[in-house]
């Protein structure tokens, strides 16, 4: 499925979001590469299937199997760092800040791309996954490596829109069975 399919599967009370998945899928400011990633990245952390099809259809050709697969250690270990640490940050507790996480998690050391991409797109995941904690860590990283405000945040819009268009698609789904009982 391309993702002009995708828009057009949208309801029509979701216009905004065609509008801006068409904008964002058009952005500059990010390299092409950061774009790609960044829509991939959210779309497997959405976890709506038809979305992620779609998503990987249109960007993953833009990708190498290395950054791809690097986009994907990110989206999987994010999974796990965003539940671990928004329990550490949302818990009032302070002895569970002290304590080491004991999660293996050393495809961030070397996950074949540049920093700073694997970076944006951990935050991008931890933006779907709403872990405040991993937001600020990943945050702090890609702006110490050079990412401008603009950048981040056009990764974050990408993360909010793909999130909103697999939610609502999701939901639209959920529906049909209801709507044709009430029929």
């Amino acid at each position: 499925m391309s993702l002009d399919l995708l828009k057009e599967r949208l309801p029509d009370y979701a216009r905004d979001l065609k509008l801006n998945l068409s904008s964002l899928a058009s952005e500059q400011v990010l390299t092409e590469q950061q774009k790609a990633g960044s829509f991939i990245a959210a779309a497997l952390a959405a976890d709506h299937a038809p979305t992620t099809r779609a998503v990987v259809d249109a960007f993953a050709s833009q990708l190498s199997p290395e950054v791809l697969n690097a986009v994907k250690i990110a989206a999987a270990l994010m999974a796990m760092n965003n539940i671990y640490y928004r329990f550490v940050h949302l818990v009032d507790a302070s002895d569970y800040k002290t304590l080491p996480a004991k999660l293996r998690m050393t495809a961030m050391a070397k996950p074949g791309v540049d920093k700073v991409d694997f970076e944006l797109w951990s935050l991008v995941v931890s933006a779907v996954n709403g872990c405040g904690m991993c937001l600020e860590s990943h945050e702090k990283v890609c702006r110490e490596h050079g990412l401008s405000a603009e950048q981040i945040q056009a990764a974050v819009r990408i993360a909010a829109v793909v999130h909103a268009v697999a939610r609502t698609l999701s939901a639209e789904e959920a529906l049909v069975p209801q709507l044709a009982r009430a029929a």
